[in-house]
């Protein structure tokens, strides 16, 4: 589920901005560079500066622990980590520490429905109707492709009222019941048809996470198995990924992981644990950098998609703010080049993960947002690390 955009997740919003809600934390910092002989190509990465920005998230009290890694033709050039991944604890965190990928769980989704394209199972053209009848007004006006890419003017049902935890008695209710509540698909999609459409399909872009909740029962429509089961099958096991999961009602990271952290005037409160249903196909996933790094690099690299249909999925709209953003997939530029992937924020984690165009270099950043009094600095620090990633080494 994405915050960074107007389909804001007003649950992350209060763990990270409520004005009632917050008290003050300076966590503990600890950088952990990549171990072991350095190789040539990580002679050139400055990887002081990168544990320097990885600090810099932390050190403002904006986060409580921040990932990072650098990836080059399969090689780590970089890894790190800085903060406390547990509070209670106090363990520090850990560059293989799993984390919550929010909206970057579309990008897998996304994956999926492009090889039922390319398998001539459905058509990016094809009418919503045609495949979910009944499920949505308007549903014969608006394509599948404007579902990857937001352009259909779906209402995101993340801005209803019933997902707005504003003050401290609504959170802690969230925290004692709504937290643990599963929801199907047909119910969050039944919450974004109970308001009118943003626009006409076609004539703008607006973020909805309802747009990925479709994906999923599309996928499942055509395939008989569930948007988990086809990721699984289609990329988490073929490319290995041993650290990434797409849990449908479980509430828990497994493994050893990053946890989130809201503020109330007794304390900081642990929001790792929620069912995921609220997030679905919109961004539900778990991973790590490492395994987020391999995922970019065989999607770039052209081993998930045939050209044809990873050409489609940098189509970008053109349109407002989804200028840069194709089909699950969005543009970054950098002053390094185009880098593509996606931003995902989920209740009290924030990440991104980019690979060049070409699928030779990757860049997965990770932070568990805390406002302590420095929440727009540590933001910042953020982006400015992905600049810095993204840009390591790299010779003219």
């Amino acid at each position: 589920m994405g915050t960074s955009r107007n389909g804001a997740v007003r649950l992350a919003a209060v763990a990270l901005a409520g004005a009632g809600l917050v008290i003050g934390m300076v966590p503990a910092a600890q950088a952990q560079g990549t171990a072991g002989p350095v190789t040539d190509a990580e002679r050139r990465v400055d990887r002081a500066a990168l544990d320097a920005g990885l600090q810099a998230v932390v050190a403002p009290g904006g986060a409580t622990a921040a990932l990072g890694r650098v990836s080059e033709s399969g090689r780590t050039l970089w890894r790190g980590a800085a903060g406390t991944g547990d509070l209670t604890t106090g363990e520090p965190a850990s560059a293989r520490d799993r984390f919550r990928i929010g909206s970057a769980t579309k990008t897998f989704v996304a994956t999926v429905v492009l090889q039922l394209v390319a398998e001539h199972r459905i058509g990016l053209d094809d009418p919503v109707e045609k495949h979910l009848p009944g499920v949505v007004h308007n549903g014969a006006a608006i394509s599948l492709r404007q579902l990857l890419n937001h352009t259909g003017g779906i209402f995101n049902y993340t801005s209803d009222p019933a997902f707005a935890y504003e003050d401290e008695a609504s959170f802690r209710t969230w925290l004692s019941t709504d937290r643990w509540k599963s929801w199907t698909p047909a119910e969050l999609v039944a919450v974004a048809e109970s308001h009118p459409a943003y626009f006409p399909p076609g004539q703008d872009w607006h973020y909805s996470n309802t747009d990925y909740i479709l994906l999923g029962m599309l996928i499942e429509q055509t395939t008989g198995r569930s948007w988990q089961q086809e990721v699984d099958r289609r990329i988490i096991r073929p490319l290995g990924l041993r650290e990434t999961t797409m849990p449908e009602n479980d509430p828990t990271v497994p493994g050893r992981h990053t946890h989130g952290y809201a503020g109330l005037p007794d304390g900081p409160v642990d929001i790792t644990l929620f069912n995921p249903s609220i997030a679905g196909p919109s961004g539900a996933g778990i991973s790590t950098t490492a395994d987020l790094a391999t995922f970019m690099a065989a999607l770039l690299g052209g081993r998930l998609l045939g050209p044809a249909e990873l050409a489609e999925m940098k189509r970008t709209t053109g349109l407002g703010l989804g200028a840069d953003y194709g089909l699950g997939l969005e543009r970054t530029p950098t002053p390094c080049g185009d880098f593509w992937g996606h931003r995902g924020d989920s209740i009290g984690y924030s990440s991104v993960m980019l690979s060049d165009d070409t699928g030779k270099r990757q860049v997965v950043l990770s932070r568990n947002p805390y406002d302590s009094g420095g929440p727009d600095a540590s933001a910042a620090a953020f982006t400015a690390l992905v600049t810095a990633a993204a840009c390591t080494g790299r010779t003219a």
